[in-house]
């Protein structure tokens, strides 16, 4: 069930319990989230005020004001001797009327889980999907004219909303070219990826060695950054993708 759009902002009503901890202790589990789009790329989710632990709440004095959604009042979490400095926001007279009574976590600041599964980075988006098809097409992937890799054994990567990603066999890239870097990001749909510089750029690389259940298929194969490689599919050269990567 959704609600009109108001602005920039869209909500909907979540199917999954979710909690949050704060060192190691609970602070919200709710069966009743709501997912917000404060942005257009990924949801938030706002809990209900009733579903937050008594007592971790302090409002520090502070405010935050959204053009949309109202003015908000900042308080700081307290738990399993932690502390979150600003870290949840409400907006009690919100135009936005389904966001009053709500609590909004600031998601790096703690540990998340849907269900009894950790997620990361930000909540799913239940309108994202996700599916990695095996293929026979020829990639091949270049940087500055040089081959970094070579195969007719891709896997090929389609997640709504973002351009087709080629998951390549390491023993069709060029690893020599490769130089692992310390950046480790995180999807929620894919897991925890070790990144490389490629000949010199930074960056241009990454790969899942773990991933999530539902991207298996890409355990281990390499991804380039389409949008500053040359990526040639069966031998015609592809369009470098325009988004927020670039």
């Amino acid at each position: 069930m959704s609600t009109p759009v108001r602005g920039r902002v869209r909500v909907a009503q979540g199917a999954k319990r979710v909690r949050v901890f704060l060192g190691g202790q609970v602070v919200a589990d709710t069966v009743h989230p709501l997912l917000v789009w404060e942005v257009p790329y990924y949801p938030t989710y706002y809990f209900p005020r009733a579903d937050v632990v008594s007592g971790v709440l302090t409002p520090s004095g502070r405010t935050s004001h959204s053009p949309s959604r109202g003015e908000g009042v900042l308080s700081t979490i307290k738990g399993g001797g932690a502390e979150a400095v600003d870290a949840a926001l409400e907006y009690p007279d919100s135009p936005i009327e389904e966001l009053r009574d709500h609590v909004r976590f600031e998601f790096g600041a703690f540990d998340w889980f849907e269900e009894d599964e950790q997620i990361f980075t930000h909540p799913r988006d239940p309108g994202v999907r996700v599916d990695i098809l095996p293929s026979s097409r020829h990639v091949r992937i270049e940087v500055d004219g040089v081959t970094v890799a070579d195969t007719v054994r891709p896997h090929l990567l389609f997640e709504t909303g973002l351009p087709t990603r080629y998951y390549l066999p390491r023993v069709d890239v060029r690893m020599d070219l490769l130089e692992k870097i310390d950046t480790v990001t995180h999807c929620p749909y894919k897991g925890a990826a070790d990144h490389f510089d490629v000949t010199g750029h930074e960056d241009l690389a990454w790969s899942y060695p773990t991933p999530l259940p539902e991207s298996e298929r890409v355990a281990g194969l390499v991804a380039f950054l389409d949008e500053k490689v040359d990526v040639y599919v069966d031998d015609v050269r592809q369009e470098r993708p325009k988004t927020k990567f670039a």
